[in-house]
């Protein structure tokens, strides 16, 4: 079977689906194929930033959004040892929501799918894997899927790949991936919240120790940072010790370490901070995490990729209407979008490396006990992570 549309965009995360949504928006004919059945996958990345509540603004989507479950931030703390400091302060951003908003990512998908099949030209094939690119005359000229009913060619004359920091596509592409380093990864799980919790977004640093916390409502979805590679040996000391690692860290979740039964409730996030080398072929080009792999440090990866989805649209949508979309367009969008990554994740490793691989190799570094005496003398320091964090180094705006 084959059909053919103007823009087909492969993996319907974030960055995708915005893309979809965007192209179709700006009356283009655009397929959005998503291998999975639904969006229900726990412990996926569910910070949705100022910058794209901004978006969602420009769209005229956002009170109907912010309907849907979510948790307001204002302001992220620190708590280190038994000191609670605030890192970041997003109620000064020039943006109409000064808050984050922790939204499972499912809600946040399903939302803007429901928006695009708004649009008689969007169509969303659920269960439909891209397994290859489609070449002729040297430019890629659409996906070959597999589904439920055998294979399916869909030809196009833009293909966005959208599919992840493990991208299947981007390696049939040839697209060289620059490896940046990580010295940690991230162990997930989720413990019940009970009414007497802190109901403030924290992070912990304790003992040579690194968690985060998410309200999640009824429960807590807690990231547990780990050195590099070292899951094997945390399960070969037993899930008993890896329970009390967890109460000694964040001592009010000591009476409900029991909820992790087996080590199948304990979920592996292999932190991985990369970028391509070039982000496109002729009629190809790659978005979000599938271009430039995020850590989860300050949770920007969505923004990144949202942005990215963004400019996208802004800058192709008219050309592949005209028929005049070139390399060179594909290229434009590299280049205005690729400083802002660079820098998200130049900032990410300095972070990486001076604060948290210290922490996991020494205990804690030596000057993270000198900031509560720096904030008590200078209080307006948090706003600058808060707009580091909150819009990024190059928000964009829907023109499309």
């Amino acid at each position: 079977m084959s059909d053919a549309a103007r823009c087909c965009v492969v993996g319907g995360g974030p960055a995708g689906m915005m893309a979809a949504l965007l192209f179709a928006r700006a009356g283009t004919p655009t397929v959005l194929l998503e291998k999975h059945p639904d969006f229900l996958r726990d412990f996926r990345g569910d910070t949705i930033h100022p910058s794209t509540l901004d978006v969602m603004d420009e769209l005229g989507v956002l009170d109907a959004f912010l309907q849907r479950p979510h948790q307001k931030v204002t302001s992220l703390a620190g708590n280190l040892g038994d000191t609670v400091i605030t890192v970041a302060d997003f109620t000064h951003l020039p943006t109409r929501c000064k808050f984050l908003a922790f939204m499972p990512q499912w809600e946040f998908l399903n939302f803007l799918a429901e928006e695009a099949k708004r649009y008689p030209c969007f169509d969303l094939r659920m269960q439909t894997r891209a397994a290859d690119l489609i070449w002729e005359n040297g430019r890629v000229a659409g996906v070959r899927a597999q589904t439920r009913d055998g294979i399916e060619e869909v030809r196009a004359d833009l293909t966005i790949v959208a599919d992840g920091r493990e991208s299947l596509l981007r390696e049939r592409a040839g697209l060289e991936v620059v490896e940046l380093g990580a010295p940690m990864d991230v162990l997930w799980l989720r413990l019940s919240k009970r009414s007497d919790d802190p109901h403030e977004t924290f992070g912990y640093i304790r003992n040579g120790r690194i968690m985060a916390l998410i309200d999640r409502g009824s429960y807590w979805q807690c990231a547990y940072v780990i050195p590099k590679g070292t899951l094997a040996q945390l399960r070969e000391r037993g899930l008993e010790e890896f329970r009390g690692q967890v109460s000694a860290i964040v001592p009010f979740l000591a009476d409900r370490v029991e909820e992790l039964r087996t080590w199948d409730d304990v979920k592996l996030l292999t932190v991985r901070v990369n970028r391509l080398r070039r982000w496109y072929r002729p009629g190809l080009l790659c978005i979000g995490d599938a271009a430039h792999a995020m850590s989860p440090i300050g949770g920007v990866g969505i923004n990144l990729a949202i942005q990215d989805a963004v400019a996208a649209a802004n800058m192709l949508a008219p050309k592949l209407r005209s028929g005049m979309l070139s390399e060179r367009d594909l290229r434009e969008v590299q280049r205005r979008r690729e400083p802002a990554a660079r820098r998200t994740q130049a900032l990410q490793l300095f972070i990486q490396h001076t604060i948290i691989g210290r922490v996991l190799a020494q205990g804690r570094p030596p000057f993270l006990h000198r900031l509560p005496m720096l904030l008590r003398a200078m209080p307006f320091l948090p706003r600058i992570p808060g707009r580091l964090v909150g819009l990024g180094f190059r928000p964009e705006h829907v023109t499309s």
